[in-house]
């Protein structure tokens, strides 16, 4: 049987709906939902003495069940068709004697100006704004200014509908340009998603006296789990508003019918700021056999630690996912603006809202467990926030990492999940003759985070690597008491360049940096400082080695290059380029031609490339070729990075034993008194891993 119109236009027909209802029968038609699901927000806006306009009633029981649960009785039922009337008047009858039901069309109602103080209108206004072609806007308009004249000021417009992009956009420019107050439902679902995948919304527009002029408009959005509506701004955040909501609820759909083959992400954010408060990830395993318990479990990533490749990546969260035994996975990352109450105040405020990702088949009676490392949520201070007109927001914070060490990071809030600089922080000992505490007086809690910087550690991989390129010179044994000029890049948290200052000590650094901002905060927050060997040059990298090689081409040919060692460490500002680190124009030939002029002939120029484009990675790679003969590359394991080591004479290369050889002599020499080296950067180790392209 066709139920269904040929065309959109024929929802506005008389003729279409009393066929309609004829094949249809006596059962009830119900457009978005029955009476209890719509009751809780009804409540709100129909009083027991209001008289009740119901426009477009057809054969739906919404005004019986009003009627006989005594919300209200004066309700006047309408519609175009003949068939739906006859058949409603037949149905309801001396049952319920305050409510009528009248054949009329609502584009030109009989009922004197004032007369309701609801209209009521479920799903009417979606049949008949079809489409945004002149003709049927002009009916909707027409449709408006009746329900307009017949509503007392004072009086609301509830709207039930599915809220499609241009049906939202019309109604609330019409209604808020009159100045009347919008306010935007959402409807508890009932669990049953079979019928409408799509939420539900309520439209309660409050009519108001016009005031001349321009007053505010009065826009706001009250979603299902909430009482308390939420102001917008605007015509266009209150329609994103509800398509967040929209695309919520397909993506739920989705997930509770078949296992998501790729990784899903949504943000849940803070109903009073609308921040993000909470960062999901939704990983399905199937590896995983299912069994009793283990179908879908939550995972709290501590706070700090999201930016880790277990946490931060997609073939970590896969991994976590297998390793911890659940067909389904739901990793949870905490905001750094938010404040949390603990694993329990988590759990409970996160319970309603994850059940709505749960895969296929779960169990009803199953308990869902929530899973974390070590059991609680971690812990970050934020010791700094500020602008930089270069850099944009950025946030220096304290984070406890695996175990007892914390550690200070520096994030960029353009690009949240990537720390930038990060150094390893130390409990603060008395100095040299200081007196050390009174018994009597307050110690320190177990549980504060220390706040020294550990300058002798290395906290990134790739800086490990860089710091290990160091062997590929070939200067007199080993390098800590040679004279070596390094010209670092970048300066980030400084943690780079301190390291080549402290531990070769005749090393003389100079350190490129744009951002001034990053100069302050490396001294204030990481412990950089300047002196005789340690300069910082605040200037455009680009422009600071093109005066070096210009200052170079004019000395005598017998003069030599400036630098055994030059590092570039620094990130890019446009996200829209496929490669993070370095700036493209840092790669370019005329320029590294520039690079290869300042560097001594046995010196080794070390660039840390971040490059997910794999046609702008070979070209990078093809063009430092021509101009570095030797290029070697190292990849940092579970990282994007990698660390290309270049050099100007191929005869230069190493045997792997000999080198292997100079990196252990390298590593032995660099344990000075009173700053052991860390057993963990291994150089020989890591040179062991290096590729010639």
């Amino acid at each position: 049987m066709e139920l269904l119109p040929r065309s959109p236009a024929e929802f506005g027909s008389a003729r279409y709906w009393d066929r309609f209802f004829r094949q249809r029968g006596q059962r009830a038609f119900e457009w978005y939902g029955t009476f209890p699901e719509l009751c809780s927000v009804l409540h709100k806006y129909v009083r027991p003495r209001d008289k009740v306009l119901v426009v477009g009633c057809g054969n739906s029981e919404l005004s019986e069940q009003m009627y006989d649960t005594g919300m209200c009785e004066d309700i006047i039922n309408i519609d175009i068709s003949d068939a739906v009337i006859r058949q409603m008047q037949e149905r309801s009858g001396s049952k319920r004697p305050k409510m009528s039901y009248l054949l009329m069309d609502m584009l030109q109602m009989d009922f004197p100006d004032a007369h309701f103080q609801v209209v009521l209108d479920k799903g009417t206004l979606d049949a008949v704004l079809t489409d945004e072609e002149e003709v049927t806007l002009a009916k909707v308009n027409k449709m408006f200014a009746e329900i307009s004249r017949v509503l007392q000021v004072g009086g609301r417009y509830l709207c039930v509908s599915l809220a499609q992009a241009h049906v939202l956009k019309k109604a609330v420019e019409y209604f808020s340009q009159e100045g009347w107050v919008v306010r935007v439902h959402q409807v508890a679902s009932s669990g049953d998603k079979q019928q409408f995948i799509l939420p539900v919304f309520v439209y309660v527009m409050t009519k108001f006296r016009k005031i001349p002029g321009s007053a505010p408009q009065i826009l706001e959005i009250c979603p299902e789990e909430q009482d308390k509506p939420m102001r917008v701004d605007s015509v266009e955040q209150l329609v994103a508003a509800v398509k967040d909501r929209q695309h919520y609820a397909l993506l739920c759909s989705q997930l509770s019918k078949s296992p998501c083959g790729e990784q899903v992400s949504l943000d849940l954010c803070d109903k009073e700021s609308g921040r993000p408060r909470y960062t999901l990830h939704v990983v399905d395993s199937p590896s995983v056999k299912p069994c009793r318990d283990n179908h879908f479990a939550i995972f709290i990533i501590p706070q700090g630690r999201e930016t880790e490749w277990l946490f931060g990546t997609e073939e970590g969260r896969r991994q976590l996912a297998t390793s911890a035994g659940f067909g389904r996975l739901v990793t949870v990352a905490l905001h750094r603006e938010q404040h949390y109450e603990g694993m329990a105040g988590i759990q409970a405020e996160l319970s309603g809202k994850v059940m709505e990702l749960a895969p296929p088949g779960l169990p009803a009676w199953q308990q869902v467990p929530f899973l974390s490392v070590g059991g609680d949520i971690g812990v970050r201070t934020v010791r700094h926030c500020d602008t930089s007109p270069l850099s944009g927001e950025y946030v220096v914070e304290d984070v406890k990492g695996d175990g007892t060490c914390y550690f200070r990071r520096l994030i960029f809030l353009r690009n949240r999940n990537v720390v930038q600089s990060e150094a390893r922080l130390l409990a603060s000992v008395p100095l040299p003759g200081q007196k050390k505490r009174r018994k009597d007086k307050k110690k320190p809690s177990p549980a504060e985070p220390p706040t020294a910087i550990d300058k002798s550690y290395l906290c990134c991989e790739h800086h490990k690597a860089m710091v290990a390129g160091l062997c590929l010179l070939r200067v007199p044994n080993p390098l800590p008491g040679t004279r070596l000029a390094v010209l670092v890049v970048g300066l980030g948290g400084g943690s780079l360049p301190l390291f080549i200052h402290d531990y070769f000590s005749q090393a003389r650094v100079a350190v490129v940096e744009i951002d001034p901002s990053m100069l302050e905060v490396a001294t204030r927050w990481f412990g950089f400082s300047q002196g005789d060997r340690m300069q910082v040059h605040v200037s455009d990298g680009l422009d600071y080695v093109a005066k070096l090689a210009t200052e170079v081409s004019v000395l005598p040919p017998a003069a030599p290059a400036q630098y055994d060692a030059i590092m570039f460490d620094v990130d890019s500002k446009d996200l829209t380029v496929g490669m993070s680190c370095p700036p493209p124009a840092f790669v370019e030939k005329h320029f590294l031609q520039k690079v290869k002029t300042i560097l001594k002939p046995q010196g080794v120029f070390v660039l840390n490339l971040v490059c997910r484009d794999i046609r702008l990675k070979d070209s990078v790679l093809a063009t430092l070729r021509e101009i570095f003969p030797l290029l070697y590359t190292r990849r940092i394991e579970g990282e994007v990075n990698e660390i290309l080591f270049c050099q100007l004479s191929p005869e230069g290369r190493w045997d792997p034993t000999e080198l292997e050889a100079h990196a252990r002599a390298l590593e032995q020499d660099l344990q000075q008194p009173g700053r052991p080296w860390d057993s963990s950067y291994a150089l020989a180790d890591m040179l062991q891993a290096l590729k010639i392209l």
